[in-house]
């Protein structure tokens, strides 16, 4: 039996989930062929990890020019998409036209244009598009579905979600690329897209109108200077002014953090540890948003990321009563710290609320791995030969990824002007 190839395009701190997974659990059956990025610098640390911590030998490395000479050369079945959001449908779209299937990163896009040309891409090629929505598998989060699948509240009227970042988690998208629209469609799109994507699994819907307000009331100059703060710097490394600042980071002290980034500086010029406080900041740190959905129900949602806590509080309303939702996090410093600790769980519960009975507890399976146990569960189902079954049918497609991600560009437009967005008037199908 051939092994399926597998060529990773982006090594920075979202890419080792899938290599390391290929080149350890999965090698059985699967193969990474080749690295693609923009930095060699980095593309080397991924080899070193490979080698060292996987104990896999390393693989060809093309800078981001050779992309095509990459597939041409190393003949990948599938490319894995791991880089800047804003460039994602670029190697989604050139991937599928060289007919090679694609696994990507969420969001699938940023913005109406590009979700246009990955729709035209994928209806002129026929290739397949998946999309690593993790938190669908987290066993908690199946058990909601499970939950309104069986009818525990009959039909779901209202949601009420509440997501929070706190300062360590939080703050990161601001030292980071995330902190530009233009790169990462603001926390709406490259956060949020995670939780839109929730409710229409949750559901089994999808969403028709967006209204959105938005403000950057925490982070960035304006906003701390509000405050009193007068201690600004550019960026971490090397800056006295960041000596003791809680909102600092020091790339220095982590080797992850010092290979993928610092080293790489001359070859990417990516910095990675802007000052939260800079005067260029151009996404939200307060977020609400209303959506309304083809099932008829509707959603309040809000985000926040400057909380003294980390999780999040989900609500549904329904005909037959009510589920209520909790869950506190480990916060998480993306490539700074156990990827099993992204999106685990300190506490969460599950109440069902029937109309004319006594409220009621239910068990949630605890799981090992990432985002709750989310992460091993999907890499099973992406690169096992033969995956279990799965009678939810968790895994996304470029329907689903395209449908999340119109939430937060409609939510976007909707910042932009004041007014509500129908998510019909952004794309055709």
């Amino acid at each position: 039996m051939s092994k399926k190839r597998y060529a990773q395009v982006g090594t920075g701190g979202r890419a080792r989930m899938f290599y390391e997974a290929i080149a350890t659990r999965y090698n059985d059956s699967s193969e990474l062929v080749a690295f693609c990025d923009q930095s060699p610098a980095r593309m080397k640390f991924a080899n070193s990890t490979l080698e060292s911590e996987c104990k896999s030998a390393a693989v060809p490395m093309y800078t981001a020019d050779r992309f095509e000479e990459m597939i041409d050369t190393e003949k990948p079945d599938t490319v894995i998409v791991t880089t800047v959001d804003r460039t994602h449908d670029d190697y989604i779209v050139r991937a599928m036209r060289k007919g090679c299937d694609v696994i990507t990163e969420k969001p699938i896009t940023i913005n109406e244009e590009k979700a246009q040309r990955i729709i035209d891409a994928r209806r002129e090629t026929g290739r397949n598009v998946r999309v690593t929505f993790n938190y669908r598998y987290a066993p908690n989060h199946t058990k909601i579905r499970e939950l309104i699948k069986d009818g525990a509240i009959g039909e779901v009227f209202s949601v009420h979600f509440e997501w929070l970042l706190n300062t360590v988690h939080g703050a990161d998208y601001y030292r980071r690329w995330h902190r530009n629209k233009i790169n990462s469609g603001g926390l709406l799109v490259h956060k949020a897209t995670h939780h839109f994507d929730l409710v229409n699994f949750w559901l089994g819907t999808e969403p028709v109108k967006v209204y959105a307000n938005g403000a950057l009331n925490f982070y960035g100059r304006a906003a701390a200077e509000k405050r009193g703060v007068n201690n600004f710097y550019d960026r971490c490394h090397g800056n006295q002014n960041a000596k003791g600042d809680p909102f600092a980071i020091d790339l220095e002290s982590n080797p992850t953090l010092k290979g993928l980034y610092l080293d790489a500086e001359k070859d990417s010029g990516y910095i990675r540890d802007r000052s939260v406080f800079s005067d260029d900041i151009s996404i939200e740190d307060t977020m609400a948003v209303l959506v309304n959905y083809r099932s008829g129900a509707m959603m309040s949602y809000s985000l926040n990321s400057y909380l003294p806590w980390e999780g999040y509080n989900v609500v549904f309303n329904g005909s037959k009563g009510r589920i209520e939702y909790n869950a506190v996090e480990k916060p998480y410093i993306n490539a700074g710290g156990n990827k099993s600790e992204e999106g685990a769980a300190v506490t969460h519960t599950i109440r069902v609320c029937p109309m004319f009975d006594a409220p009621y507890g239910v068990p949630i399976e605890m799981a090992e791995g990432g985002h709750g146990g989310g992460d091993p569960k999907m890499l099973d189902d992406i690169f096992l030969e033969n995956p279990p079954p799965d009678p939810f049918h968790r895994a996304a497609d470029f329907v689903d990824g395209i449908k999340s991600a119109l939430t937060g560009i409609a939510a976007n437009k909707s910042i932009a002007s004041g007014l509500p967005v129908y998510i019909d008037s952004l794309v055709k199908w």
